[in-house]
């Protein structure tokens, strides 16, 4: 077996590998969807590896590239997503071989750290790799009319985002002072991140919302009988702002007849909202980190993001 760096004659092969073993009911598996994740990411291409056997692709361990700052200081990350064995070759230990390589290649590059929120099938073999466990995401849940719980009726969403993005570089400015003065863990936006994880998003809509005073992208997520609308983006840095939110999100709500609001924003939205950690488990990876900011990232309250940073998509 053969463990190395995929290249673009690799795609075709790469696809079919994640077809087979895990369909495409969760997620859309094409070439398109693959480039936009691995290649058109502002943060740089994925580090993408494969294992061969015979000439045949059997296995493919994808780490995206993403940027987390602190301060003054910026670190090089990756989010790891992207894994798959062959149906007809499981039972070799290929997803670790993939994933110690992978990690292998980034020290010698110098990256500092890989997370990523793992389901309850994956994270075990993760945490025997060395990832340790930061905390469940935090979530701020804003329950609607509970007369909505008895309409079974859903309208198909129309994601519409509208014009094409204003020029947010002063709100972005502003927004990101903030974050470096509050000396969490943040990461930075710009108007080329927003167009490429929201308004050019191959995998999932969103409804966006944009001016000089504030930006949200959010989506409809059917879970059978409740409907929730995620926030996954807000930015805001004045109550103008903060009002043309709350504004685009009743507006959405009322629409949609949704029966949840979700969101993890520090600011209160509603009068009633519940605080807790419902999210996944975020997990954390050193790799080149020094200790005193390897020992920060593991403090959850270290941790100022968003619940687009960490949603899979």
């Amino acid at each position: 077996m053969i463990i190395r760096e995929a290249n673009t004659e690799d795609l075709e092969d790469i696809i079919s590998v994640l077809k087979a073993s895990l369909g495409e009911t969760s997620s859309k598996k094409t070439s398109d969807v693959w480039k936009y994740k691995h290649v058109a990411n502002p943060f740089g291409k994925s580090l993408v590896l494969v294992a061969e056997e015979d000439g045949e692709i059997i296995g493919v361990r994808a780490f995206m590239r993403w940027k987390w700052q602190l301060g003054s200081q910026t670190f090089s990350a990756f989010r790891a997503v992207d894994t798959a064995t062959h149906p007809d070759h499981q039972g070799k230990g290929i997803f670790k071989k993939l994933t110690l390589k992978a990690l292998e290649l980034a020290e010698q590059a110098g990256d500092h750290f890989v997370f990523n929120t793992p389901n309850s099938q994956s994270k075990p073999g993760y945490l025997k790799m060395g990832w340790q466990e930061v905390g469940k995401v935090r979530t701020q849940i804003i329950p609607q009319s509970p007369f909505r719980f008895l309409q079974t009726a859903r309208k198909t969403p129309i994601y519409d985002h509208g014009k094409p993005l204003n020029d947010l570089s002063d709100l972005l400015k502003i927004y990101d002072q903030r974050r470096l003065e509050e000396a969490k863990i943040y990461t930075p936006k710009s108007m080329e991140y927003l167009t490429w994880r929201y308004s050019e998003n191959k995998i999932q809509q969103y409804f966006i919302s944009s001016d000089q005073d504030h930006y949200i992208a959010a989506y409809l997520k059917d879970r059978g009988k409740i409907l929730e609308l995620r926030i996954s983006e807000m930015i805001f840095v004045d109550q103008i702002g903060k009002d043309k939110i709350r504004k685009f999100i009743n507006q959405l709500s009322s629409q949609y007849k949704a029966n949840i609001i979700s969101h993890n924003s520090l600011e209160k939205f509603s009068n009633f909202q519940i605080k807790g950690n419902f999210g996944p488990v975020l997990t954390f990876k050193n790799i080149t980190c020094k200790s005193k900011d390897y020992e920060k990232f593991l403090e959850d309250s270290s941790w100022n993001y968003t619940i687009g940073d960490l949603e899979l998509f």
